[in-house]
């Protein structure tokens, strides 16, 4: 089975959120999230808790955890097998916060707009 193409999503801007987040993490943290981002690449729609959860609209996140550091990297899913990474945050409650939640949904319809639909068509 081919893996899927993992890409960042960029801002109108140019700024890449989740790739601006990876590279704030210290080598052992980020070493951790890239594994998991490969085992997504590998794993896709089939991967599931404890390492990636649906949360709604469309929106999942990447779980990983270093010593007493919990990551959240938020995604979804394009056609041709395509996965973009949308931002992520260091996870401080039991929940994950909402606005971090809204905030990858509006990521996501942005990214929509300017890409097409999830089957490609200009919206």
């Amino acid at each position: 089975m081919t893996s899927f193409e993992v890409e960042f999503y960029e801002k109108e801007n140019g700024s890449q959120p989740a790739k601006e987040f990876l590279l704030s993490l210290d080598v052992k943290m980020r070493a951790k999230m890239a594994d998991m981002i490969s085992i997504l690449q590998d794993n896709g729609c089939d991967l599931r808790e404890p390492y990636s959860k649906y949360l709604s609209d469309g929106i999942f996140e990447l779980r990983a955890r270093a010593e007493t550091n919990i990551m959240r990297v938020f995604y979804f899913f394009y056609v041709d097998r395509r996965i973009v990474l949308t931002h992520g945050f260091i996870k401080k409650t039991q929940k994950t916060p909402v606005a971090e939640i809204e905030k990858a949904k509006r990521y996501r319809a942005d990214y929509l707009r300017r890409n097409g639909d999830e089957n490609g068509r200009k919206v």
